[in-house]
């Protein structure tokens, strides 16, 4: 068990997930062992191997802070890990860890996934809930949802039937034939996995490359820079085989959003035509949503535009066996391995891993925000107003040194991602340096 990589990871994550608990002295038996059964649950309902309590990091900043924690002392004369096991149901196999990172001490609690039946402790099973633990039988669809993966596995595009089996596949076979790929018209449904193995019915993957599947896929595009400000017009893609449908809205960001402007910033003696966005971060974002989207519940990625940026949100989490880092890095471990295969056989994309770093070398990782079921990208705009808007930030320093790049935003109306892509060019400028920790430093204007 590697404890410092596993640590570093759960620093990385936003917040906290469903099958990790961040504490720095806690100390409660009885809780404890609560604690194993929910994220011992929650871990099977996410995929994950197993669920992890880790003492020696705040969870609110997720700041390494060290810890105390005894995991060898004992409850009314019993050996904690006894007074443990003793009351868990089925056993299993938890295991207390310990290392150090810059000197500071960390506790990690290995905690395998539950298998076959729910992991219950004393005699109750619990579930996490967002960053809360909870009583499983107050959550029936949970408890359902969680004994149908233990009996069945996590669902998937190819495990779950299409509630429509009239489907047909012309559209597929002419994007096939104008990719100048062979499809067999008798093996096809075998040979891209379009059947349901356990039940022999049409699947979901089968419904999203129908000829018409009834989903939608859609672009708003909204007046302002916040969605209260009002939708402006909504752009159809969907309701079709989602190949076409990717394609509509890869060509509609490339061709239509994608206005070209005049920018003033370091400007000599000619303009320069710029686009608002990079294109080839755009289209790998748009791949990356379909590929990665939950579409269990039919629905599509939600793409909006506004007048400083585009959001590219997915449905869904980063997939059972990725990392944070991993994603980061273009480790290419899709949660739809059956479409991303599909994908690769067109040439729409190569699983090389390169879309997210591609993203990352222009945007920075910033511009990505994993919500509790959900990736959101931001890809902002470039605009004439840039040069003035790096010195308003500067001025803001300039009158608190403490504040927020969130507090920036608000004072400015200046979107939290633009501010935050702002302020990195800044740094690597060495205008701006960044003096302590991001929850309790301070800005210092260099230049």
């Amino acid at each position: 068990m590697n404890v410092i990589e596993t640590v570093i990871e759960a620093k990385q994550m936003p917040h906290e997930v469903e099958w990790i608990e961040l504490k720095t002295n806690f100390w409660n038996p009885k809780e404890i062992g609560e604690y194993i059964s929910a994220l011992s649950n929650s871990a099977t309902i996410h995929g994950k191997k197993a669920g992890f309590m880790i003492w020696g990091i705040d969870d609110e900043n997720h700041q390494l802070t060290g810890t105390s924690f005894d995991y060898q002392q004992d409850v009314s004369n019993e050996p904690f890990k006894h007074f443990l096991a003793r009351q868990l149901n089925p056993s299993i196999n938890f295991e207390f860890y310990e290392d150090y990172i810059d000197d500071k001490r960390v506790v990690l609690l290995y905690i395998p996934a539950a298998k076959n039946v729910p992991t219950e402790f004393n005699k109750e099973r619990y579930i996490r809930i967002g960053s809360s633990k909870e009583n499983l039988r107050k959550y029936p669809q949970r408890e359902a949802n969680l004994w149908n993966v233990l009996s069945n596995g996590l669902p998937s595009l190819t495990n779950v039937d299409s509630e429509r089996q009239d489907l047909t596949f012309e559209k597929l076979f002419l994007y096939y034939g104008a990719k100048n790929k062979k499809i067999d018209a008798n093996t096809f449904k075998k040979n891209l996995n379009l059947i349901n193995e356990k039940t022999g019915n049409y699947n979901l993957l089968a419904l999203l490359l129908a000829d018409d599947n009834a989903i939608s896929c859609r672009i708003s595009i909204f007046n302002g820079e916040k969605k209260y400000q009002g939708l402006k017009s909504v752009k159809e893609f969907g309701n079709t085989c989602i190949l076409y449908a990717l394609d509509g809205i890869a060509n509609y960001g490339k061709d239509v959003l994608n206005s070209v402007i005049s920018s003033e910033e370091g400007r000599v003696l000619e303009r320069k035509d710029v686009n608002l966005f990079d294109n080839d971060a755009y289209r790998e974002a748009i791949i990356n949503s379909f590929v990665h989207n939950y579409w269990q519940h039919l629905n599509s990625p939600q793409i909006s535009v506004f007048s400083d940026r585009i959001e590219i949100l997915s449905h869904g989490t980063l997939g059972p066996d990725q990392t944070l880092e991993g994603f980061f890095n273009g480790e290419s471990k899709p949660v739809n391995p059956s479409l991303a295969h599909v994908f690769m056989q067109l040439g729409i994309s190569d699983r090389s891993g390169k879309g997210v770093p591609t993203i990352v070398e222009k945007y920075g990782r910033e511009c990505f925000t994993f919500g509790d079921d959900s990736i959101t990208l931001t890809i902002p705009f470039v605009t004439t107003k840039k040069k003035n808007n790096k010195d308003r930030i500067i001025n803001e320093i300039r009158t608190n040194s403490n504040i927020t790049a969130l507090e920036i935003s608000q004072k400015l109306d200046i979107s939290l991602p633009m501010v935050n892509k702002l302020i990195r060019e800044l740094k690597q400028n060495e205008i701006l340096v960044r003096k302590g920790s991001n929850k309790n430093g301070y800005w210092e204007i260099v230049k």
